[in-house]
């Protein structure tokens, strides 16, 4: 029986691991690091993250993005004029401008402040939310079967029943599927679509007091107040929507690792969600398959795009 990523975590940071008085006395711990080289290094990493653009889905009330070359700002004698584009060919380096409508815009973090004129910011956050265990409730075949399908307690039972107690402090992601119909913006966009019944969050949160839970739509739910995400923002608590490929993380054992922007007073996050699975997981990339360092090469130069959007184009 496999040792999960957490399990192994726990048992570095619990001091359970050997490490000899000696060389406690000589050296800084290094438990962090052991724990990185016998575990997280070998771990798979699933992106739960869509890219944004100017073409992704999004509330119509707030419109989309626009993406273009950046221009300077101000002039630098005998180096660059107000005004200019930057060119690889001309400057060296190019830069992007992006000109954002909102905060709630593709995979995000969405703070109390979105709805609470008291509530905390993205920039109140503390840096704890950084990495927690990970569950994946499935309800995809049911919302195949209802597209309006709300995830339930009873779908939270039925989870520990296979799976034992969910993690205080965890995230809880609800799988449906959906973000498969993200390229579909229509569809994605309109009713009915998946959700997460109030009751199941007042359960995970006062029941089993996760940190936050996540799901694909870009809505908690759809009845005419948001009730669960009215219910969520009012009571503290944060919330993921736009996530992606949770059909490729496993149900329990798995970890996430949260990372958002961070503008000060922020009402919402443009957030990266990575699951990070066991070695043997089907699923993902391992470090040695995708070290990052360094980087490969685009198959063809980078050009913009009509939407403005660096893509490799064949010559």
């Amino acid at each position: 029986m496999r040792t999960s990523i957490l399990a192994a975590a726990l048992l570095v940071l619990s001091g359970t691991l050997p490490c000899s008085a000696s060389a406690q006395e000589t050296r800084q711990d290094t438990r962090l690091w052991e724990m990185y080289d016998s575990t997280l290094k070998h771990a798979k990493y699933i992106d739960l993250t869509h890219a944004f653009s100017p073409t992704i889905p999004v509330w119509p009330g707030f419109g989309h993005a626009q993406f273009r070359a950046a221009t300077a700002g101000a002039a630098i004698p005998g180096e660059v004029n107000k005004g200019q584009e930057f060119t690889y060919a001309k400057d060296g380096f190019v830069a992007s401008a992006y000109d954002l409508p909102t905060d709630q815009y593709g995979t995000q973090l969405d703070p109390p402040a979105h709805w609470d004129e008291w509530g905390a910011t993205i920039s109140d956050l503390p840096p704890t939310y950084a990495v927690r265990p990970l569950v994946v409730i499935d309800a995809h075949d049911k919302v195949a079967a209802d597209p309006g399908y709300a995830a339930t307690v009873d779908d939270i039972r039925a989870w520990e029943e296979r799976h034992g107690r969910i993690p205080e402090g965890s995230v809880v992601m609800i799988r449906t599927d959906w973000s498969k119909k993200w390229d579909d913006v229509a569809r994605f966009t309109a009713k009915p679509f998946p959700g997460v019944s109030l009751a199941a969050l007042q359960f995970l949160h006062l029941e089993r007091k996760i940190l936050f839970h996540g799901h694909e739509p870009l809505d908690t739910d759809s009845t005419p107040t948001l009730e669960g995400e009215s219910w969520l923002m009012h009571h503290d608590f944060t919330q993921a929507e736009g996530v992606a490929n949770l059909d490729q993380v496993p149900e329990a054992g798995a970890l996430i690792a949260i990372g958002y922007a961070k503008p000060q007073g922020g009402t919402g996050g443009y957030a990266r969600y990575i699951a990070i699975a066991p070695a043997d997981w089907p699923h993902g990339v391992s470090i040695s398959e995708a070290p990052g360092a360094p980087l490969p090469k685009q198959p063809y130069p980078l050009k913009r795009n009509a939407d403005g959007v660096l893509v490799p184009t064949k010559p």
